[in-house]
Formats: structure tokens, C-alpha cells, sequence
């Protein structure tokens, strides 16, 4: 039996180096609140960087390519009602039903990128609805791609609060107490 490590093995030795916890676009623990990380851009809506720019137009054009495909996709689905001879009413109740799951499902996208959803509020009740209008939720992210990440605003308001509240906490804590309580003595 031989020291040597594996070079194909992925299991850290000892000797190897630690891999860096604190990234550029993120502070490290020490130094306050850290951002919060968004679904396909990580901490990049920070400072923008990282090929930030790139990933917003990567996503609104795979998020609206997947929007088109699903539009097919139904479309197939209303052909084959359509073959299959379902009757009229049928086939506009499911045009009708998906068209209002649709607008639900944009509506609802586009409010939770400016706010969080509260624990007990009816999200959870909506996800099949959501899901059956999975066109809206698309055509919400691809607009909203287009000018920021998704989310990016409510992450960044409360990011900023949570450093404004961590600098006011900081600096009420600033010197030693020891020493102030020395000097107030003193005088």
C-alpha cells in the first residue's frame, strides 16, 4: 500500500488545500450580512459581476424558448382534443382554462418578485394552478430578465436593510466599553 493519492479519487486529503469559503462578489461572515443567493445567478446581482449580464439574457431567452415550446406543446394537445372529437364545449373550456391559469400564474410570478410570500398565505393552494399555467409564469420571468434578476429588487432592498442595520449596530459598538468606562472615571 502506497501514500500516494488516487488522482481520479475526489476525496480531500489532509494535505490539500481548503477549498475558499468567501467569494469576490460575496463579504465574508465577519464582515456583516451576506447576500442572498438567486436561482441561476448566485450573489452575481450584487456587484453585477461574474457574467451577471450573460446569465440575464441567457435565462430570458431560454425562459421564453420554454414558453414557446410549451405553447406547441398545447397546441398539440388541443389538436388531438380536436381529433379526437370532444365536442365544442370541451374544447373551449380547456382554451378558456389554461388562458385564465395562464394570467394567474403571470400575475402571481410577477408579484413575488416584489414581495415574499407570507407562510400561511393561498400559494400553496395555487401551485397546481400555477403549474397548469406554467406559460405565464414563463413569460413573467422572460420580462422580468429583461431588466433585472428575478427577485433581484426584494433581495437587494433587503440586503441593504439588513447592512444599514448591521452598520448602525456596528458603529454604537465601536472601542473598547473598558476603556470609555475609564474615561468617563477621569473626568
Amino acid at each position: 500500500m502506497s501514500d500516494e493519492r488516487d488522482p481520479s479519487s475526489s476525496e480531500p486529503t489532509p494535505a490539500d488545500p481548503a477549498p475558499a469559503t468567501g467569494s469576490p462578489t460575496t463579504p465574508a461572515a465577519s464582515e456583516g450580512p451576506r447576500p442572498e443567493p438567486i436561482r441561476f445567478f448566485g450573489t452575481t446581482w450584487v456587484n453585477h459581476d461574474g457574467g451577471y449580464h450573460l446569465r440575464r439574457a441567457g435565462m430570458a431567452a431560454a425562459s421564453l424558448l420554454t414558453a414557446v415550446i410549451g405553447a406547441f406543446v398545447l397546441r398539440f394537445a388541443y389538436e388531438g382534443l380536436e381529433i379526437g372529437n370532444v365536442g365544442a364545449f370541451l374544447s373551449i373550456s380547456v382554451v378558456v382554462l389554461f388562458a385564465i391559469a395562464s394570467s394567474i400564474a403571470f400575475a402571481k410570478t410577477w408579484e413575488s418578485y416584489a414581495r415574499r410570500a407570507r407562510p400561511s398565505s393561498d400559494e400553496a393552494s395555487l401551485k397546481g394552478l400555477k403549474a397548469i399555467g406554467f406559460i405565464g409564469s414563463l413569460i413573467a420571468y422572460f420580462i422580468r430578465c429583461l431588466f433585472e434578476a428575478p427577485g433581484e429588487r426584494l433581495a437587494r432592498f433587503e440586503y441593504d436593510r439588513a447592512r444599514v442595520e448591521y452598520d448602525r449596530r456596528r458603529g454604537a459598538r465601536t472601542g473598547n466599553p473598558a476603556a470609555r468606562r475609564q474615561k468617563r472615571k477621569k473626568k
